[in-house]
């Protein structure tokens, strides 16, 4: 406060830093401030109240300044068309390979995603997520896929971030790229190029990619149409989502699980997952563009991490953040049931039915706080999955008491929204705890691409296009 007499007061004048611009307040301490002249704290108020108000009045300038260039480079609508969740690497002691280098060096990753809803404009999401060290991108692009690596001539386009063309990720974040002025068609090939300039240990990756990704030897071929190319994986390497502006009325539905999601087994390059299917399905239906989104992490589990978080630890950011999101395919489980006990997890003893789903009351209650419907789909057969191989133990007929009580709540349950029918429609009806034949990738646990496509058309489409 001011004095405006003889008197002395224990307080003085500061300008507040605090967000809440142009505030004084008041603050106590030990000196005491007397004022002398009248006339003299006339004239420091005065000047006081013109340098705030000047401080002010720029401040006001600039972010008004950065509001309207953020305005213009983002002033639209956006929803996610392609995502591939994020997963740490593991360590050498457990017994699935990691299938991809190291590290990179100086090189080039192009890396081909189809996605469901097409757009004027493009978005990627990087994810130094399960990184910790700083990831440093020195360039980064974004293109119409070609054929076998190759982008269509004349549709390159340099992405940027924050309008630079190179990026540094902390670690444990994602980071979204500036809009990228790029026409892209529903169900087509998006081509997303990387280069790393420093070593860079590759610690935020999707392992079942089921889809060709191209490294290039030393150099940045990030812009080129034909890139070199040194090896090939399948695996995403940090791209976990790709955004188009949202056409009117859009939506998005994601599918919630573990390999069985994740298209395992399926055609490497073909998009035969079911839920790649299911896409094309709710394409060609008509009625609101709906993006469907894969949120499948192989050997993913709803109570334990591994090769992934657990679903109650990842549920936020893989489905609950996805804007426009109103519907949740559920379906996971099986590796609570079979994993235990088998070279996966020796050490570990299976969860109860009612472990399972004690974690989906979880699950379901989470997406009904946003507003969200969750749709739960049963687990499909595994009778003799990995017979004969290391993995043998999967199966025992004490874990399909579990599946069958997990799959019995889900039917007659009442929680979930809805109910898909996966053990139905894959089962083999003169052995039900067998996948039928003619669905089965080999391994017992995971469909082939018609297994895929069958589960696809047992999906009751009006199921998910009601309102939440």
């Amino acid at each position: 406060m001011i004095d405006r007499g003889p008197s002395c007061e224990r307080a003085h004048l500061r300008y507040s830093p605090e967000p809440n611009l142009g505030k004084f307040i008041q603050r106590k301490d030990q000196r005491s401030y007397c004022v002398r002249s009248w006339r003299k704290q006339i004239y420091a108020t005065r000047r006081i109240c013109f340098l705030v108000a000047s401080t002010v009045l720029t401040l006001a300038a600039a972010l008004g300044t950065r509001a309207g260039n953020a305005q213009n480079g983002d002033n639209g609508d956006w929803i996610e068309t392609w995502t591939a969740s994020p997963q740490p690497i593991w360590t050498a002691d457990f017994f699935a390979p990691l299938n991809i280098p190291r590290s990179l060096r100086y090189q080039t990753v192009r890396q081909i995603a189809t996605i469901t809803l097409g757009g004027t404009r493009v978005r990627i999401v990087l994810s130094n997520e399960y990184g910790s060290e700083p990831l440093v991108i020195g360039a980064a692009h974004v293109a119409v896929a070609g054929q076998g690596g190759a982008i269509v001539a004349g549709s390159d386009r340099p992405v940027t971030f924050g309008g630079q063309p190179s990026v540094t990720i902390p670690p444990g974040a994602p980071v979204i790229s500036d809009p990228v002025e790029l026409k892209v068609e529903p169900l087509s090939e998006v081509a997303v190029s990387l280069f790393f300039p420093e070593i860079t240990p590759l610690t935020t990756f999707h392992w079942e990619g089921v889809q060709t990704a191209y490294i290039s030897p030393e150099g940045n071929f990030a812009g080129d149409t034909e890139m070199k190319t040194d090896s090939t994986i399948k695996s995403r390497l940090f791209l976990s989502g790709i955004l188009v502006d949202a056409p009117a009325h859009a939506r998005a539905i994601v599918t919630f699980g573990d390999s069985i999601t994740d298209g395992a087994n399926s055609t490497p390059d073909a998009n035969h997952r079911w839920p790649d299917f299911l896409a094309r399905r709710l394409a060609q239906a008509g009625g609101a563009p709906t993006a469907v989104l894969n949120e499948g992490i192989s050997g993913a589990r709803v109570l334990t991490d591994r090769m992934g978080v657990n679903a109650l630890a990842r549920f936020d950011r893989d489905v609950l953040s996805r804007p426009h999101a109103d519907t949740v395919i559920l379906m996971m489980g099986i590796n609570d049931i079979g994993w235990p006990g088998c070279i996966l997890a020796p050490r570990e003893t299976e969860p109860s039915a009612n472990d399972i789903i004690e974690g989906y009351k979880q699950l379901i209650a989470r997406a009904h706080l946003h507003g969200m419907r969750i749709i739960g789909a049963t687990l499909t057969p595994f009778e003799d999955t990995f017979k004969g191989n290391p993995i043998e133990g999967y199966y025992n007929a004490d874990k399909e008491k579990i599946r069958e009580a997990v799959n019995d709540w889900i039917r007659t349950g009442g929680a979930f929204d809805g109910v898909i029918d996966f053990d139905a429609s894959t089962r083999d009806p003169n052995r039900p705890t067998h996948i039928l034949a003619k669905y089965d990738s080999g391994d017992h646990l995971h469909p082939q691409d018609d297994g895929y496509k069958a589960m696809a058309d047992s999906i009751d489409l009006k199921l998910l296009t009601a309102q939440p």
